[in-house]
């Protein structure tokens, strides 16, 4: 495991996710499968794609036009005799030769002899003294290579094209499928047990008591955590009672890959996780960071989850967590002896998805074999002024307006970071350095992409 510099304790912004940096770059590497091409979606590459030939195999024209040599052109208008035609995917067997002209389409191979493409915009076809032949009058001049890819410009055979730790989007599969790639290895999907705490909470079908409220952290966290390329395992909520919180934290630990766990994290008498884990014998990153909304956000490991293991094994109170009918079907075998990390976020639905995006995201990135992207911030003009106490950097709920000329962004009203109201309707975050009480209308701030 790599050195984490701070061990506990309330960090700063830079500190706290630096911290979550350092512990990403010593995840050991995922399990691996195998799956179909057009089942790798969004999922991490377990190897690296080369090149199995050049790309482009071929000089490859970019434009509908006419392969020809440049150095014909120059005297324009110039008259040039049409020898032939060829198209995408196919072939010309003869070779240009100065004075000739063959018409060509877009990503076919540029035959012999020719140099470059002038575009049909530029030509016009005319009938030449013999009525069997086509002349091309050519507007315009061409150097040599214009409009035209040489072979093996993008990439040469053997050629590392899509590294392994890479993500798969639209773009990474096409390119797998230019190499011939009808499978691909990738890593398995980390499993994150999210098991939210705390007596006022009940299950989303329940109707609430006056002083309660239906849960929903665990399902924001498991849309973030599918989001991010993990597989949910949703638990049961967690009371605040010390052995039946201390019973799902194992169940949790040995079930998954990470642990997230929502409330109980703060400094009141029922907040008892970190109590529970301290007893569990973890060793905790930091215990907090200054950060609004999420400071009271926990972040460790567990050194050992053969406790844990052991004990989800043998739940039969019914705490253990809710798992797919696959998951039921397959046998489970523990054969991982590492420490297993934790996240403790705080209870309130904007801090938990604030602290998620901050620290959690590149986890489970790391987790699931992916090299961890660094946070998605973009510069936009402050459309309302904002103030702020000084001493944490904020986080907060807004709104990216405008288009590519004239981006800006406004904060959105909230009543604090039980507001899940506001983050519904937010699509970034605004970010206040700590040492800005207030920041004036029209100036170029930071936000945070959602």
């Amino acid at each position: 495991m790599a050195t984490i510099s701070h061990i506990g304790g309330v960090l700063t912004f830079d500190q706290a996710y630096e911290t979550v940096l350092t512990y990403c770059r010593s995840t050991p590497a995922p399990p691996s499968r195998t799956v179909k091409l057009e089942r790798a979606l969004g999922r991490v590459l377990a190897e690296t794609i080369l090149a199995d030939r050049d790309f482009p195999p071929f000089h490859r024209s970019t434009r509908d036009g006419y392969a020809l040599r440049s150095a014909d052109l120059a005297t324009l208008p110039a008259m040039l005799r049409k020898t032939g035609q060829i198209k995408a995917g196919g072939k010309f067997t003869g070779t240009v030769s100065s004075g000739e002209a063959v018409e060509i389409m877009t990503g076919a191979a540029v035959p012999a002899g020719a140099d470059a493409v002038v575009m049909v915009e530029y030509t016009a076809q005319k009938n030449g003294a013999a009525k069997v032949e086509v002349q091309v009058e050519v507007q315009r001049a061409v150097v040599a290579g214009e409009n035209v890819v040489a072979a093996g410009a993008e990439a040469r055979a053997g050629d590392k094209l899509l590294p392994k730790g890479m993500r798969l989007g639209p773009a990474q599969i096409a390119m797998a499928a230019a190499v011939g790639k009808a499978t691909l290895k990738v890593s398995r999907k980390p499993r994150v047990a999210i098991l939210a705490t705390g007596d006022e909470l009940v299950e989303v079908a329940e109707t609430p008591g006056p002083h309660q409220i239906r849960n929903s952290n665990t399902y924001s966290l498991a849309a973030q955590v599918e989001a991010c390329g993990g597989s949910p395992i949703l638990m049961p909520i967690a009371p605040d009672e010390e052995l039946k919180l201390a019973a799902l934290i194992q169940a949790g630990l040995g079930s998954a890959d990470l642990l997230l766990m929502s409330g109980g994290v703060s400094m009141g008498k029922f907040d008892l996780v970190e109590k529970v884990l301290t007893e569990m014998a973890a060793e905790f990153f930091f215990t907090g960071a200054l950060i609004q909304p999420g400071k009271p956000v926990v972040f460790g490991q567990v050194l050992s989850n053969l406790a844990a293991q052991a004990n989800f094994a043998n739940q039969t109170d019914g705490s253990t967590p809710k798992r797919s009918k696959a998951a039921r079907k397959r046998k489970t075998v523990f054969k991982q002896r590492l420490p297993t990390p934790f996240f403790g976020l705080p209870g309130n639905p904007v801090s938990v998805m604030t602290t998620f995006d901050l620290f959690v995201r590149p986890v489970i990135e790391a987790l699931g074999g992916c090299v961890p992207s660094r946070l998605p911030a973009a510069k936009a003009r402050l459309r309302t002024p904002v103030k702020a106490k000084t001493g944490l950097t904020r986080f907060l709920p807004a709104i990216l307006h405008g288009d590519l000329k004239d981006p800006h962004v406004e904060a959105v009203p909230w009543q604090g970071s039980g507001d899940v109201l506001a983050s519904s309707r937010a699509n970034c975050y605004l970010v206040i350095p700590p040492d800005r009480d207030q920041i004036p209308a029209d100036e170029m701030v930071t936000v945070l992409m959602r």
